[in-house]
């Protein structure tokens, strides 16, 4: 019985490997990408690149075990809600109100260091901010897009 099934959850293991959803890259760059309607200094676009936009843009660097299901449903399941809540990709898509709230979220998530999250650093050592690349980017996301209410 063990056996069976043993050999069973084997056979839908192989299965899985042949479902995958289409993976989030592009190296086309949007015209409503963040670099193109607001400055980004490139100490900044740098420490964005490599701690926020594997989830957070339409371009992810995929690690090697992302080709073995279910870890690419559930990376991707990360990804797309990373997307969902900022997608620096087509922030200039952003209403002048919503870029401003989405640049207030920004600096409240690195002052709390809530981002990266702990699952993405674990693997992404280098998405590991020091005091002086979160106030990097907590100076811009402050100083980016004032609040026009």
């Amino acid at each position: 019985m063990i056996r069976k099934l043993f050999i069973f959850l084997i056979v839908v293991f192989i299965v899985l490997q042949f479902f995958r959803p289409a993976k989030n890259q592009s190296n086309e760059l949007l015209p409503s990408d963040i670099t193109n309607v607001t400055v980004v200094p490139d100490s900044v676009l740098h420490l964005l690149k490599i701690a926020c936009y594997d989830c957070h843009s339409n371009n992810t660097r995929y690690p090697w075990y992302n080709n073995i299901q279910p870890v690419y449903w559930w990376m991707n399941n990360h990804i797309q809600d990373g997307k969902k809540r900022l997608n620096f990709s087509t922030f200039g898509d952003y209403g002048l109100k919503k870029a401003a709230k989405k640049m207030k979220g920004i600096a409240k998530v690195i002052e709390k260091d809530e981002m990266p999250l702990p699952s993405y650093t674990l693997i992404h050592r280098d998405a590991i901010l020091n005091d002086h690349q979160k106030s990097l980017i907590l100076n811009w996301a402050k100083k980016c897009c004032p609040d026009r209410d």
